[in-house]
């Protein structure tokens, strides 16, 4: 295992005390920290660390050189030379722009299309930066509150009719048609943006929180009234939501740890500063009501959960260490990376063991592990294990 350094990206959004208070630093920190990055996306490598020298080289630059050795054969094979999944650690103190993401054919083509365009690919229009999918998996460290899939249409419309507001007529009658599309689309064509989302938060802002709260952080923005079709979850610790593609949905509040396929392709509907495109949004989205979007966990071991997705690029393991459970071991299939959250945890895989306190994280590959790519954890403590998923996937 090699111990990686793990940029924070400073996203306004974020929150200045829970990421340093996990990494042991003073809080509050000087600006927001939004989420620490733990992978080799281009646009915020991890470098790799000894634990005798100041910052290695990027982990993007150790796969470029020996992708075989680093990633294993059967990886590079199937995902190319790069990490197919990208690890964070999020905290939200804000809420996030209302987004979904592409599916692999939706990705590529977009891709491809902006390439040919010339459209630079850190133009603030740009909407596909790589030619990838983004299913996302997020498991709540704290209370973590979203919003998650389209609710029932029947609901939403009954929702839409106490409010009581004219301009919402039309939405609410494609909702009752069980048309989430006509429905979204209405709201997002709205002629008088300001006028329908300060009725609206009028007419709701007392019986629902999440109206006044999102009218506070985003005034005037439609994405107040999509954010009533959508199903509101506060997650417990341990509990999850994934995300596949065309899934609408906003992070509300609170800390997880995330792990996504490895792209950068977010397409926004409101709730932010950021670029929004209404008509891309709509078209990539999935107008499917998710009735139950909580995922709980599926021990493996003792002391070994999972969350099982139906993705190749990525699985994620939570493994808690105590005096009862001290030691544990997981098989997996190419690359590893193992953040730790609380306590004191030793790492081995076959090359020299790393020891693991809150707040850091060790790299290692299938490659060099001991025979079957066994991963061994030891101690009092609690980590996340991300790999590669199912083979049989995809």
């Amino acid at each position: 295992m090699r111990r990686l350094e793990n940029p924070i990206r400073d996203y306004a959004w974020g929150s200045r005390t829970a990421i340093a208070q996990i990494q042991g630093r003073p809080v509050p920190s000087a600006g927001p920290e939004a989420e620490l990055w733990i992978g080799a996306h281009p646009a915020g490598p991890s470098r790799l660390v000894a634990d005798d020298s100041a910052a290695g080289r990027p982990l993007t630059a150790a796969i470029e050189a020996a992708p075989e050795r680093v990633l294993t054969g059967p990886v590079v094979a199937r995902f190319g030379a790069r990490l197919p999944y990208l690890l964070k650690l999020l905290a939200a103190a804000a809420p996030l722009s209302l987004q979904a993401h592409p599916d692999e054919a939706q990705a590529a083509a977009g891709y491809a299309a902006e390439e040919a365009a010339g459209v630079p690919r850190d133009a603030r229009h740009r909407r596909y930066v790589d030619p990838y999918h983004k299913p996302e998996l997020l498991v709540a460290v704290s209370d973590f509150r979203a919003l998650c899939g389209f609710r029932e249409p029947a609901i939403s419309a009954e929702l839409l009719a106490e409010l009581a507001v004219p301009e919402l007529a039309p939405v609410a009658m494609a909702l009752r048609a069980s048309d989430l599309a006509s429905a979204v689309a209405a709201v997002l064509a709205a002629p008088e943006p300001a006028k329908l989302v300060a009725a609206v938060a009028a007419a709701g802002s007392a019986r629902w929180p999440l109206v006044a709260e999102l009218t506070r952080a985003y005034p005037g923005d439609l994405g107040v009234v999509v954010a009533l079709l959508l199903n509101e979850v506060t997650l417990a610790p341990g509990e999850a939501i994934f995300m596949p593609a065309g899934n609408l949905h906003a992070y509300l509040a609170g800390t997880g740890v995330e792990i996504m396929a490895a792209s950068d392709n977010v397409l926004r509907g409101g709730l932010t500063t950021k670029y929004v495109d209404v008509p891309e949004l709509l078209r990539v989205l999935r107008f499917e009501p998710l009735p139950d979007p909580v995922l709980t966990p599926v021990p493996v071991a003792a002391g070994v959960v999972t969350w099982p997705v139906p993705v190749a690029e990525f699985a994620l393991h939570r493994v808690r260490l105590s005096a009862g459970v001290g030691q544990a071991e997981l098989t997996l299939p190419g690359p590893r990376s193992v953040l730790c959250l609380a306590g004191e945890v030793r790492v081995a895989d076959g090359e020299a063991p790393v020891t693991l306190r809150a707040g850091e994280v060790a790299f290692g590959s299938a490659e060099l592990a001991a025979a079957g790519g066994l991963l061994q954890l030891a101690g009092e403590g609690e980590v996340f294990v991300a790999s590669v998923g199912d083979a049989s996937v995809g």
